[in-house]
């Protein structure tokens, strides 16, 4: 099978090109699609295009003539010039092509490079989650069962990361079975910083994964820091390299949240929980069909948001945001006070913040029975800039995934664009700037440090004397003071 895959890859890249069509000026959506009748999907967004040509749909397709993704496509990321694409399943039952649980393609024309049925390399069924990319090497893909290894020179699954597996072992209840091991002691959202992995786990908290030997060094506990039985939601990392938890009520999927965010440090795990107080709701949860939740960060400013509501199934009307430095919630938008005999709702968490723009961009549905979708388009408190109308069809939209820039470094999107952050004292946080230089100047413009940056997230300290500076890393600069 490897040898198949490794054949493919070299005709597709040494192939005339079929279609000039390059997608770099938009968004793209990963769709689940239709269950129990076709392959997910992926369609392109072009939001300011002159001509009101916004969308190309089923791109993957286009691009790729008689492949598709797999069945329940949730999660894609961009890495390293590569969109890396990640499914529950190979098949629709409902399809006639088989695809993949993992697929990889070229992040600019959509040209496979990749595509394997199996996360785990012995057989056993392993539903794919989630993936994140550590340097052109190496990624990990999160699953049902575990977390695993994935070598990106040869696209072979290596290994499982010892201490991640699902305790309740692997599925045997069939894929719609939410009472099966498939739904119980997942692993799910995934993201990197100062160095580590760290990991969404159903069952355990957070895991934090150590890349130099693949193995946990550190588990997060949910229980013991709210209430007992409490369980992780999911987890991202704000501008402040900082990483905020939702917390479930329980292990069990049920949806039920309780109404905390847990800030924690990714060095010393030290954290504070942060109460969500009346009438604003904490972000949503799914682990009983696993999303990659709406639960998301701004890049560039201390802010996160998301989908809430009474309880996680019933969670697509009202969208907030949490200030992170003033400690502020607000409500931002409220698709039932909108209007309308049958309101807009957002679907599952397709909503993402654009790392550049600060816009949101979600997918709006009215009802599940009904074929007709809408993306919107909004500032960062919730005013509509535009709404894109689309043809119709059971989209089942999943995730937003904004494309990368040509210079842009290493890394899924989300984390790409360059942060400068004060830390207080001497300290500053970097983030996106791999293989850029920190040069921090005096205000007569001399220069009185530089550090390489080696790491996606870096907190540096300058040991610097009081004082007016400026840091530069590539074209972005900060003025702060030493105090």
């Amino acid at each position: 099978m490897r040898h198949f895959y490794f054949l493919l890859t070299a005709l597709l890249l040494s192939s005339p090109s079929t279609s000039a069509k390059e997608y770099t000026d938009g968004v793209f959506f990963v769709n689940e699609d239709w269950y129990g009748h076709q392959n997910s999907t992926i369609n392109f967004l072009h939001p300011d295009d002159p001509d009101g040509n916004y969308w190309d749909y089923r791109i993957f397709q286009t691009e790729n003539p008689g492949y598709e993704l797999g069945c329940t496509n949730q999660y894609g990321a961009i890495h390293d010039g590569r969109l890396f694409l990640i499914a529950k399943q190979e098949r629709d039952p409902g399809a006639s092509i088989t695809g993949g649980r993992i697929t990889v393609a070229n992040a600019t024309n959509l040209k496979m490079l990749y595509q394997s049925t199996l996360i785990d390399p012995s057989g056993n069924q392993c539903d794919g989650r989630g993936f994140v990319g550590w340097d052109s090497h190496k990624g990990y893909i999160s699953s049902s069962h575990g977390v695993w290894i994935f070598n990106l020179d040869d696209y072979t699954v290596t290994s499982m990361v010892r201490g991640t597996e699902n305790p309740n072992g692997y599925s045997d209840g069939g894929n719609t079975n939410s009472a099966g091991a498939l739904y119980h002691g997942q692993c799910g959202s995934m993201v990197r910083a100062v160095g580590y992995i760290f990991v969404a786990h159903q069952e355990y908290g957070l895991l934090r994964i150590n890349p130099s030997t693949d193995e946990v060094d550190r588990i997060f506990t949910i229980a013991d820091k709210t209430q007992e039985g409490a369980g992780i939601g999911s987890v991202v990392l704000a501008a402040n390299n900082r990483l905020y938890l939702s917390v479930t009520k329980d292990t069990g999927g049920l949806g039920d949240m309780l109404p905390y965010l847990i800030e924690v440090d990714p060095e010393t795990m030290d954290y504070r929980v942060i109460n969500v107080p009346d009438p604003y709701y904490p972000p949503a949860s799914s682990w009983y069909a696993w999303t990659p939740d709406g639960f998301c960060a701004s890049a560039r400013k201390n802010v996160l948001y998301w989908n809430g509501g009474f309880n996680s199934w019933f969670s697509g009307s009202m969208i907030f945001k949490y200030d992170i430095d003033s400690n502020t919630f607000t409500k931002i938008i409220d698709l039932v006070q909108e209007g309308g005999s049958s309101p807009w709702k957002l679907y599952g968490c397709s909503m993402r913040v654009h790392p550049e723009t600060e816009e949101l961009y979600m997918s709006l549905f009215h009802e599940f029975a009904t074929p007709i979708y809408i993306t919107r388009r909004t500032d960062s408190e919730g005013n509509k800039i535009k709404d894109y109308s689309m043809i119709q069809n059971y989209w089942f939209p999943s995730l937003p995934v904004f494309t990368v820039k040509e210079g842009q470094g290493i890394d899924d999107i989300h984390t790409q664009v360059i942060g400068i952050t004060h830390l207080g004292g001497t300290s500053l946080s970097i983030t996106g700037a791999i293989g850029q230089q920190l040069l921090i100047y005096s205000l007569q413009g001399l220069e009185v440090f530089s550090a390489s940056i080696t790491d996606e997230s870096m907190i540096i300290d300058t040991n610097i004397p009081h004082g007016m500076y400026i840091a530069r890393v590539a074209d972005r600069s900060l003025k702060f003071i030493i105090q």
